[in-house]
């Protein structure tokens, strides 16, 4: 296959294959990437959450530089997938909105920090 050509599924050529923009070694399967943490914004969240015991909804807009809304979204959906832990309360009159990352949460970003790692060095072959 020429030099930055697409792989289509199926191909049996020996390098690793382009898909999507991505490269992944031959023996990553593409399903093994975590979908529901790779966007740029649940990454942010989770990897926040990391090295983090908590974090209020204000301080995570704020290092991820992003909307209320787009925050919530996707908050929830981490939390929908077992990922985030949220508590919410009142100081005062005011709501307060904390997240924490569960355990699933940690295992899951050491997986897909494990798969990245694995097909960075795929790729410096």
């Amino acid at each position: 296959m020429a030099e930055g050509a697409i792989s289509r599924p199926g191909d049996s050529s020996e390098p690793p294959t382009r898909e999507l923009g991505s490269v992944r070694p031959r023996s990553m399967n593409p399903v093994e990437l975590d979908r529901l943490i790779h966007g740029r914004v649940r990454l942010g969240i989770v990897s926040a959450l990391a090295v983090n015991e908590s974090l209020t909804f204000n301080e995570l807009k704020e290092r991820l530089d992003t909307s209320d809304g787009n925050l919530s979204v996707h908050a929830r959906r981490l939390e929908d997938g077992g990922y985030l832990e949220c508590r919410k309360s009142f100081e005062g009159r005011l709501p307060r909105t904390e997240y924490r990352l569960t355990a699933s949460g940690r295992r899951a970003l050491e997986r897909y920090l494990n798969h990245m790692e694995a097909l960075i060095e795929r790729v410096r072959e």
